[in-house]
């Protein structure tokens, strides 16, 4: 008679990829504020003076900095939320692509001029 439970099978735990979804969707996300930002800062002196954070570089050392800042935030909620969940990763890329297809279109000059 033995005192030992019986071994329970060796099944690894499940993977998951909302890790890598939250940082997938975080950049599209992120490039998207930065292209919209920057875009702002051209047309309205308001936000180009609240964005100065350096002078010689002007504007873009403030769009910069609060879309990185915006993008780490995003990136570790998204984890928070996401990180034991299995995500829709097609889906998750093709939102995350269309983000940052966006965010190049918005920074070309004939298209950011439109604004």
């Amino acid at each position: 008679m033995s005192l030992c439970p019986p071994a329970a099978p060796n099944t690894p735990p499940p993977l998951t990829n909302g890790s890598g979804a939250a940082a997938i969707l975080s950049a599209g996300i992120g490039s998207f504020v930065l292209a919209v930002l920057a875009i702002a800062a051209d047309q309205a002196k308001a936000i180009e003076a609240a964005m100065n954070f350096s002078k010689p570089t002007g504007a873009l050392s403030g769009v910069t900095t609060v879309a990185l800042l915006f993008w780490l935030v995003v990136w570790g909620l998204l984890d928070l939320r996401w990180r034991k969940k299995t995500i829709a990763l097609k889906q998750t890329c093709i939102i995350a692509f269309v983000l940052l297809a966006l965010s190049f279109l918005l920074t070309f000059p004939p298209v950011a001029d439109l604004f």
